[in-house]
């Protein structure tokens, strides 16, 4: 029984030393990732200038809009809080 186990460690180590010894060398594993990084930028499809402008004039005014609901929320409950606090 014991040659069988002796067996079994002997290939799971042989096996282990093959799996390193097929690994790529790190110049090539960085070669490899630059090459995908170029061929997935050329993917990329970019907006025109118009739509960018659009985009960003549209933000800004949902941003001014949000703010000036907010600032006329704090208000009523600052009034509100103060009318409360003369009732007490």
């Amino acid at each position: 029984m014991e040659n069988k186990n002796d067996n079994a460690v002997e290939t799971k180590t042989a096996k282990s030393v093959k799996a390193k010894s097929n690994k790529p060398s790190f110049k090539t594993r960085i070669a490899k990732l630059w090459r995908d990084f170029k061929s997935e930028f050329k993917k990329i499809v970019w907006s025109s200038k118009r739509n960018t402008f659009n985009n960003t004039v549209l933000v800004i005014v949902s941003m001014i809009v949000v703010a000036v609901v907010i600032a006329l929320l704090d208000l009523g409950f600052a009034k509100l809080i103060a009318w409360l606090g003369k009732l007490i």
